[in-house]
């Protein structure tokens, strides 16, 4: 029985992604190579010419105005043409041609399905060459090939001219592609060199390669010698019986490269896999001492051959095989670690020195910016602080989190194998496994407590600079402190304690049932008080038990604290009398509100609750006056004001923005010694 094909049916079925749109082009000048070397078995030297067709610029410019107007767009590319002067399509080759899935050149890789790529990014391709037959005799044929009807309008003839060789011309760009295909001539030229770059280093060599396009041209030996490559070694591994062949290269550095494998199969380059991070002390440019270059590596292997897709697009590969029923078989991670195992080795003492650099950094962010991770450093492996020496402080601190949240996460597992162990097992290793446990959970504790203390600094210096005048000799205004402390219009119910610093003011504000920030009295769940007055700080206290009993038999149920912020250097206020007055017309609102808990329970005697009145603002001499008019007493340091109000029964403290500083510093100063961050 005869099988028939069908062209369209397999053009269909042939996949090239928009972003492959220059391979089919690759793929022409990659058999050019090919047929140069069969004309050429002793390796004299060849020639090929890629030339870019674009669309013709529409005449809008002429001299004078292109100056006026600046460089001329460029105009969309329409078809390539290339042409060499290798063996030419003869008979066996035009065989080949013609049969799908041809095995002609199989060992060199080929699948025999390039030219069906040609049809999928162009809409007809245009063939004329001249060859040789078996007895020296020279022929001309050219010939069309459409995705309609394969290859027509063949022309055969003798001719005169005894230079063999091909043009290929790939016409009409479909936009699809050409669309996301590179523009210039420059980039494509570069394309084209890492496509092909296993032909420039083979032993050998590469045979000329120029891309022109209208007046410019670039030589693609040129390019290689002067901007690629520094240097290069080649290495033969074995993995689970196949033979993989490596090039390592230095390649000069350029901008927008990174270290890469480049995977090949029929020497063509199938896939670029970048591998930054991916060998300790690979991050970008390396530095031999004479240049600084980027690491490349070009894997070749008949196994690679074997295992490519027919479109040269990837590998029939799996990536992993153990613990699956086709263990035995050789997967792409293993093929890979044996590369990177192979790299790390050929940079040797270059990676060493970027180890040291980079574990540098990171002692210097953590003894400087970020103590917290001081304590978990030696739980982390060393290979996962091998870090690029240019990281940014932001990356640093991220890749150091995800380090401490892996590390807590282990010890959740840990922590749940060591509490399912035998509570009599007192053996030696379950002892020393008991101790490293307990040691790791010690240490993440410490790295938490560390991130408080560290938390609090910044917070303060913050702060510092938040009341300092600008270079205007402004002030900012109080609800940049006001968010600072806690945001504005939020509740606790709102917001953690995490995101509220109240210790500025006192530390005993964390402990509370309700806080509201610059909410009006009447939106409060536990007071029915209809005011529309908006307090900058409220927040309720609830003895659920009493831990202290008083004289009576009244029990300290509850306690209400008010905060009242002013902008620096100007804490006078038109209304309600000055901002000590405010801070006690709130509380007295609040008490006759009738206070409730935040699930609606009447707190008995709310208007005995005990109060706290704190006002933050500069001494201006109208604060001053008003202070003494209220029978406070100035502190010692002569930065702020306190005393009682019997008739209020409120405590209150009028509170500087520098004695503000000074006593949350004081406060935390030995944690800040303790971590050797700076006072």
């Amino acid at each position: 029985m005869t099988l028939s094909t069908s062209l369209s049916g397999r053009l269909r079925n042939t996949s090239l992604p928009k972003s492959h749109g220059l391979l089919p082009l690759f793929e022409a000048v990659v058999n050019s190579i090919q047929s140069i070397d069969a004309a050429n078995p002793e390796g004299d030297s060849g020639r090929i010419v890629v030339e870019i067709e674009r669309l013709p610029q529409l005449n809008l410019f002429d001299s004078v105005g292109r100056s006026e107007r600046g460089p001329v767009p460029q105009e969309p590319i329409l078809s390539f043409r290339v042409t060499d002067n290798g063996a030419g399509f003869h008979d066996d080759n035009l065989q080949s041609f013609e049969t799908l899935d041809s095995e002609y050149k199989a060992e060199y890789g080929c699948r025999g399905v390039g030219r069906l790529l040609w049809l999928k990014a162009f809409k007809k391709v245009e063939v004329s060459s001249i060859f040789l037959d078996e007895v020296g005799q020279a022929f001309e044929r050219a010939f069309s090939f459409t995705a309609e009807k394969g290859v027509t309008d063949e022309v055969v003839g003798a001719t005169a001219s005894r230079e063999a060789g091909a043009t290929v011309k790939l016409l009409d760009f479909r936009p699809i592609y050409r669309d996301t295909s590179p523009k210039s001539h420059s980039t494509i030229a570069r394309n084209l060199l890492e496509h092909c770059l296993w032909y420039f280093v083979r032993p050998g060599g590469c045979p000329d390669i120029i891309v022109v396009d209208g007046e410019e041209q670039v030589n693609l030996t040129h390019l290689f010698a002067d901007h690629m490559l520094s240097s290069s070694q080649t290495q033969t591994l074995t993995v689970k019986g196949q033979e993989f062949d490596l090039v390592h290269l230095k390649v000069r550095s350029r901008t927008g490269i990174e270290p890469q494998i480049h995977w090949c199969a029929a020497n063509r380059v199938v896939v670029e896999e970048k591998i930054t991070d991916k060998i300790p002390g690979l991050h970008g440019r390396l530095n031999d001492g004479d240049t600084s270059f980027i690491y490349s590596c070009y894997v070749t292997s008949t196994f690679l051959n074997e295992n490519v897709r027919s479109e040269r697009t990837g590998f029939d590969i799996p990536e992993e095989t153990q613990g699956t029923i086709l263990a035995s078989d050789l997967g792409m991670s293993e093929i890979r670690t044996a590369v990177l195992d192979a790299a790390e080795e050929y940079l040797g003492d270059l990676l060493n020195e970027s180890k040291q650099a980079g574990r540098a950094r990171v002692e210097t962010f953590v003894n400087h910016k970020a103590p917290r991770y001081r304590p978990i450093l030696r739980h982390i492996d060393q290979n996962k602080l091998c870090v690029s020496p240019e990281i940014s402080e932001r990356d640093l601190e991220l890749l150091l989190h995800r380090q401490l949240w892996d590390l807590e996460t282990e010890l959740l597992v840990e922590g749940q194998e060591v509490l399912e162990a035998e509570l009599l097992d007192d053996s030696a290793e379950q002892q020393e496994r008991l101790r490293e446990y307990l040691e790791k959970v010690d240490d993440v504790k410490k790295s938490d407590l560390a991130s408080y203390v560290s938390k609090r600094r910044v917070v303060l210096d913050m702060l510092k600079k938040a009341i300092a005048a600008d270079q205007d000799g402004k002030y900012v205004r109080e609800d940049v402190i006001h968010n600072l402390i806690m945001p504005m219009r939020k509740t606790s119910d709102d917001v953690s304690l995490d995101v509220c610093n109240l210790w500025i003011i006192d530390e005993r504000l964390a402990f509370h049932n309700y806080l509201a920030s610059d909410k009006p009295l009447a939106a409060y769940p536990i007071t029915d008080s209809p005011d529309r007055k908006e307090p900058d700080l409220l927040a309720l206290q609830v003895c659920d038990s009493p831990i202290l009993v008083s004289e009576g038999s009244k029990l300290p149920l509850a306690s209400i604290v008010v905060v009242e912020i002013k902008r620096p250097m100007r804490g006078d206020s038109k209304q309600d009398g000055g901002p000590i007055s405010q801070a006690l017309g709130y509380l007295d609102r609040v008490r006759r509100g009738n206070v409730r808990t935040t699930q609606g329970r009447p707190i008995p005697a709310s208007d005995e609750i005990p109060g706290f009145c704190y006002v933050i603002s500069d001494l201006t001499p109208s604060v001053m006056e008003h202070c003494r008019m209220m029978g406070l007493r100035m502190t010692q340091d002569k930065l702020g004001f306190f005393g009682y109000n019997e008739n209020y029964k409120a405590y209150i403290e009028v509170i500087s923005f520098d004695r503000l500083l000074n006593a949350a510093h004081e406060r935390n100063r030995a944690f800040f010694d303790k971590l050797g961050l700076p006072t």
